[in-house]
């Protein structure tokens, strides 16, 4: 694996979405924290909620952190 933390959150783009990586696999565009929590639960982390998200040491944030959804 090329990073520490599997999962990475890239840039938001113009329209404000954040592509999400897991484990090598572009999951989709998350919008928001709820968005990247759902992800995480379909990667198979069933009990992770928006508070583990922001939490999280296993989240890479490029381009800003939870916080940051705009362009």
């Amino acid at each position: 694996m090329a990073t520490d933390r599997p999962v990475i959150v890239y840039p938001p783009d113009e329209q404000g979405g954040r592509r999400v990586r897991v484990d090598g696999a572009i999951l989709g565009l998350a919008y928001g924290v709820q968005d990247v929590a759902a992800f995480m639960q379909e990667a198979g982390l069933q009990g992770f909620d928006e508070m583990d998200v922001v939490r999280s040491a296993l989240i890479e944030w490029r381009g800003g952190g939870p916080d940051v959804w705009t362009h």
